[in-house]
């Protein structure tokens, strides 16, 4: 028989310890179903991160010597800087070899420096011309993408390093065929173009200028042209910088996070087609994607290093003239987490 002076409140007339267990309960449940969300969201991250590091390509070596580093400064702890370089061996001779995978691929079509704050509120990505003319260390004056053809990947570092007095922590190759299978997977990218243009080696695709949606092979024509403006390279960069940014934007949209399968098949497509420096592990890759789970599309932030436009070199090459005094500037920034300061400072 109940014993109802034990199980009933005499004010109330209800049953105080059922309803605090069940409450308790609840609450164990609530925590239990967030500690499994917590759980399975960090273990498809590790998934994703190893799934990377089992398809891409490792660099050894990139660095250079500690003694030719830059110190790090403490403003600068806990930011992350990485130098992406990009090609395209649609121009080269490696057959089905693809510039990711290569020690040394000839010349950079890409140059693009990374900078994640340490409060991670935000990305800066700033692309640097390839025909800036600057000292390579060890051969002179020449363009800054001759770095990579002259010492691989460790001199492009070593270079930039130099140029900005700050150190890069890693290093991403990426191969532009990986577009394609990257904009496939998922379901296409849409651009905003500000030039309607049609590409010299690809006259069956027109741009239109304004809103559309790019497929794999318009992705690819869109980022490789440069013939057809009057700028050339300024404004592939800008095509570059406007593709990348879709690019995450998609990714980071409800529509992609919410789709396991599409990020999968995202990450398969892509991997492949970039090497990455092997300091960079999938564990990294899992911690560096955790912490930049709150940037927004709208802070990602793109801008081209700041120059004095073209000349000639002394031998005749054609070249861009950089902007020395501005550049010193973004290399305080840099060291000092001040990026996001400098980009308003410019208005960039």
């Amino acid at each position: 028989m109940t014993n109802f002076n034990e199980s009933y409140d005499d004010t109330t007339g209800m049953r105080p310890r059922k309803k605090k267990r069940t409450g308790l309960m609840i609450l164990i449940g609530a925590v239990s179903l967030v500690l499994i969300a917590l759980l399975v969201a960090g273990s498809y991250l590790f998934s994703l991160a190893r799934t990377f590091d089992k398809n891409s390509t490792k660099l050894e070596n990139v660095f250079p010597a500690e003694s030719l580093r830059p110190k790090v400064t403490e403003e600068s702890k806990g930011a992350v800087n990485i130098l992406l370089l990009g090609n395209d061996t649609r121009a080269t001779d490696n057959g089905d070899e693809n510039f990711a995978s290569l020690p040394n691929g000839g010349r950079s079509d890409t140059m693009m420096l990374v900078h994640i704050p340490a409060d991670r509120k935000g990305i800066y990505v700033t692309s640097v011309m390839r025909d800036t003319w600057l000292d390579i260390p060890g051969h002179g004056k020449a363009k800054i993408n001759a770095a990579f053809a002259y010492g691989g990947v460790s001199l492009a570092v070593q270079t930039l390093e130099g140029l900005f007095d700050t150190r890069i922590d890693h290093v991403a190759a990426i191969d532009f065929e990986g577009f394609k299978g990257l904009t496939d997977a998922l379901g296409g990218v849409q651009i905003n173009n500000p030039i309607a243009f049609t590409p010299r080696t690809k006259k069956d695709i027109h741009f239109p200028q304004g809103v559309q949606t790019l497929n794999g092979e318009e992705a690819l024509a869109f980022v490789r042209e440069r013939y057809a403006f009057k700028d050339g390279d300024y404004q592939r960069v800008r095509n570059q910088q406007l593709y990348i940014k879709a690019v995450l934007s998609t990714m980071m949209s409800k529509e992609t996070l919410t789709d396991p399968a599409k990020i999968s098949e995202s990450v398969k497509e892509l991997a492949p087609f970039i090497a990455v420096d092997d300091t960079l592990d999938a564990l990294k890759v899992a911690q560096l994607g955790a912490s930049m789970s709150g940037v927004r599309p709208n802070e990602l932030n793109f801008f081209t290093l700041p120059n004095k436009g073209t000349g000639r070199s002394a031998d005749g090459q054609s070249i861009v003239i950089p902007d020395m005094t501005v550049i010193g500037e973004f290399a305080k920034a840099l060291k000092a987490d001040k990026v996001g300061q400098f980009v308003e400072e410019n208005n960039l």
